[in-house]
């Protein structure tokens, strides 16, 4: 991913590709990418996954879902995003925290595109 943000930034000037999650009640980050079997969704201590270099948070809103019903949508969405279903430019990451956003009632993201994941 580096040396792709580099080819994106430096030679030609669109910027970089960025993995994005969603924080819910500050316990944990949720996100999705690909795997071969199972869920593509997974969670991890905020700002902690191996997997990418923090950058920054932004703060979307506060969701009236209490944190069991968090729960049951992240539920929901491991059943509903595969990891086998991972597509770079039509269901990444981006995509999966615009759905998790909507379901808990706050605004989706902001400004990174839905084809930088």
């Amino acid at each position: 991913v580096l040396q792709i943000n580099r080819i994106f930034k430096d030679g030609i000037g669109l910027g970089g590709i960025f993995h994005t999650a969603i924080q819910v009640y500050g316990n944990e980050e949720w996100s999705f990418g690909y795997c071969e079997n199972g869920s593509g969704v997974f969670s991890c201590p905020p700002a902690k996954n191996p997997m990418y270099t923090f950058r920054e948070s932004i703060v979307l809103g506060k969701t009236s879902c209490s944190p069991r019903t968090v729960n049951q949508i992240a539920r929901e969405l491991s059943r509903e995003w595969p990891g086998a279903s991972y597509e770079l430019l039509s269901r990444n990451c981006n995509h999966f925290c615009n759905e998790f956003c909507d379901k808990l009632g706050v605004p989706k993201l902001p400004g990174l595109g839905q084809s930088r994941c």
